[in-house]
C-alpha cells in the first residue's frame, strides 16, 4: 500500500491523479477528502488520506478527529504501508514551518515526517507547486534542515522530489523513484 498525506490542500488527491490516471476527489479548498480514499494502481493500493490542519468551515474539534483517525490509521496499517509520499506545498512550507517555531511548536509536516520514520515507513516528501517556487535547491535544502536531516539536497534526491502535481512537472521523476523505492528490500518493522 502506499499512502499520501500532508496538509490540506497541498496537491495530494491531484498528485495521485497525475501518477495513476485514476480520478479521485479533488477540490479548490481544503477538507475536500475527509476519509480515506483507496483507488488501485498497477495492482498496489493507493490511499489518499485526508488532509491535516486547517480545513475550509470545519471546526477545530471536527479537524482534529481527522487528525486523530488519519494517525491512527497509519499507526495500524504501518506493517502493509509499502511508502509513504508526504505532500508538501513548496511555495509556503518554509514560511509556515517557521511560522510554527516562532510559536514554540513542532511544525505539522515535520512533525508528520518524524512520525513516519519512527514507524519505519519508507517516505518520499513531494515537494508540490514548483512552477511557484523560487530558488528550488535554496528552499529543498532549507526544508531538509528543517525536517530534521544532515546533508543538502544532493544527498537526498530519492527523498525530496519537487513536483507540480497540477501542471505535471516532474511526475515521471517521483514515479521513478517510487518504483525504485517499492522494489528495495524492505528493512522495517524491526
Amino acid at each position: 500500500m502506499i499512502i499520501f498525506v500532508g496538509r490540506s490542500n497541498v496537491g495530494k488527491s491531484t498528485l495521485i491523479y497525475r501518477l495513476t490516471g485514476k480520478d479521485v476527489k479533488r477540490g479548490k479548498r481544503p477538507g475536500v477528502t475527509r476519509k480515506p480514499v483507496e483507488v488501485i494502481w498497477r495492482n498496489r493500493k493507493i490511499v489518499d488520506m485526508p488532509g491535516f490542519g486547517f480545513m475550509s468551515g470545519l471546526p477545530k474539534r471536527v479537524q482534529e478527529k481527522i487528525k486523530t483517525e488519519t494517525v491512527r490509521f497509519i499507526e495500524e496499517n504501518a506493517d502493509d504501508i509499502d511508502l509513504a509520499i508526504l505532500v508538501i506545498d513548496g511555495k509556503s512550507a518554509l514560511e509556515i514551518i517557521e511560522r510554527w517555531e516562532r510559536r514554540g511548536e513542532i511544525p505539522i509536516d515535520v512533525e508528520f515526517f518524524q512520525f513516519l520514520r519512527e514507524l519505519g515507513i519508507p517516505t518520499i516528501v513531494a515537494v508540490n507547486k514548483l512552477d511557484k517556487m523560487r530558488n528550488v535547491g535554496a528552499t529543498i535544502n532549507r526544508l531538509i534542515e528543517k525536517f530534521g536531516l544532515n546533508g543538502t539536497w544532493a544527498d537526498y534526491r530519492e527523498v525530496f522530489i519537487p513536483i507540480s502535481a497540477k501542471f505535471g512537472t516532474n511526475i515521471d521523476e517521483l514515479k521513478k523513484v517510487i518504483e525504485e523505492r517499492l522494489r528495495e528490500p524492505q528493512e522495517r518493522h524491526g
